[in-house]
């Protein structure tokens, strides 16, 4: 499994990192990001999967998340992803910011011409993690993961289609309903067909609805959010979290709009409740 460094520079004591390999899930080469704090000079540390949104890559947040302090202090690795398979060979809409390069939901495509590389479900739960465990010191038996927007989307169905694999699970502005929301159904339809069964995998509240479950979710949402009502729509997350008796925390900040302005503002928050339960052993 041969990995490259791309960049390497010292951070609150810590190392950051980005890194390049050739993925056999995606087909493509792949660039990731990792925060390694200084107490992995102890040994093996937990690992915090962060997903970020659409148009994003592994740069937006290792750029504005600001998680890098809060990591050191609880020593907590934070991995970043990459949002979809990138490369001249990968199909794409050049045009359009809520489908292809840089907008793979979290998703193993099912529809040609996308199947073959938009496989980032896989990429993200199976491929990456060996990646970590074999040239990190992470702690693969204790991993959380956390997301923002699309990234949410790709936390929550994530933890619920692998409870046994996360300690916690949060999200900032998730998309709870991909199904049906307007920024995200095209891509699912293309991605998956229309109106397939498919698209229920990855869909939070039909998940919920078809019995997944997940202890509890920890959910920051902004209240001047311009996504809020036709987007992310968080009371269908809390109305199918109270149906299925799942604990859900969460909370609107006022005046909070979509951007790194509002992640970067509890971003430290989200690092600390799961460092509380990937220190729990």
């Amino acid at each position: 499994m041969p990995l490259d460094t791309i960049s390497s520079s010292k951070a609150h004591g810590g190392t950051q990192g980005v890194y390049r390999h050739h993925s056999r899930t995606t087909d493509t080469v792949m660039t990731f990001a990792v925060f390694t704090p200084p107490q992995a000079s102890e040994g093996r540390v937990p690992v915090l999967w962060y997903l970020s949104g659409l148009t994003c890559s592994h740069q937006n947040a290792m750029d504005k998340a600001e998680y890098r302090k809060a990591a050191a202090e609880h020593g907590v690795m934070i991995v970043l992803p990459d949002t979809s398979p990138r490369g001249t060979n990968v199909p794409d809409e050049p045009g359009n910011w809520q489908f292809g390069s840089g907008a793979g939901f979290y998703l193993d495509a099912t529809r040609d011409p996308y199947a073959a590389n938009y496989r980032m479900y896989s990429y993200v739960t199976d491929e990456l993690p060996g990646y970590l465990a074999t040239h990190f010191p992470a702690d693969m038996r204790r991993q959380s993961i956390s997301g923002h927007s699309m990234g949410g989307h790709g936390a929550l169905t994530i933890a619920l289609k692998n409870p046994e694999a996360y300690k916690s699970a949060s999200a900032f502005a998730p998309i709870v309903q991909p199904t049906t929301a307007d920024w995200s159904k095209p891509a699912l339809d293309k991605y998956l067909g229309v109106g397939s069964k498919a698209q229920r995998e990855y869909d939070t509240t039909l998940l919920i609805a078809d019995g997944k479950r997940f202890p509890e979710f920890y959910v920051d949402q902004g209240t001047a959010d311009e996504f809020l009502d036709t987007g992310l729509r968080p009371h269908l997350l809390r109305e199918a979290c109270a149906k299925a008796g799942i604990k859900l925390t969460l909370t609107m900040r006022d005046g909070y709009d979509h951007s790194y302005n509002f992640v970067s503002s509890f971003m430290a928050d989200h690092v600390a409740y799961h460092a509380e339960h990937l220190h729990r052993g």
